[in-house]
């Protein structure tokens, strides 16, 4: 049950922040649809499963998630006890769900994410092999 608590906390804390305009309102939109999607895409995968039928694939599930549907596919997991025990499907579940966090904190807050990108790019920078910060070229038209 604590999957739901998450899933619950994190749709409040969206919410929360759409209203206090730190979000757009459409991100709260994305989120509400997606995993409304999502918790369908489960269902029909489920029933497919207990009848035989034709199933949806794994990757279409976790794309769902990626845009914003895992708290809806979270839902479903515990709800329906479905693609709760798979490690395999788990561990890239819980990635994609990294993945859209790091983009919805990327939007929250665009100068930590800004300086975190500088300190990535000056620290790959100064590793490059035979390459000093001041030694790459100006232009890359060679001008």
């Amino acid at each position: 049950m604590i999957s739901l608590a998450i899933a619950i906390v994190f749709v409040v804390f969206v919410a929360c922040s759409a209203f206090a305009g730190k979000l757009p309102p459409l991100v709260l939109a994305l989120y509400l649809g997606a995993s409304t999607v999502a918790f369908a895409a489960y269902a029909l995968d489920k029933s497919a499963a207990q009848k035989d039928r034709w199933r949806t694939k794994e990757s279409t599930l976790q794309l769902l998630g990626l845009i914003g549907g895992w708290p809806g596919a979270l839902i479903a997991q515990t709800l329906l006890r479905h693609k709760s025990k798979k490690k395999s499907f788990q561990l890239v579940f819980w990635v994609t769900v990294l993945l859209n966090c790091s983009a919805l904190i990327a939007l929250l807050m665009p100068e930590a994410f800004n300086a975190l990108r500088s300190t990535i790019c000056k620290t790959s920078r100064s590793q490059a092999p035979g390459r000093t910060p001041n030694s790459f070229p100006s232009s890359s038209l060679g001008t």
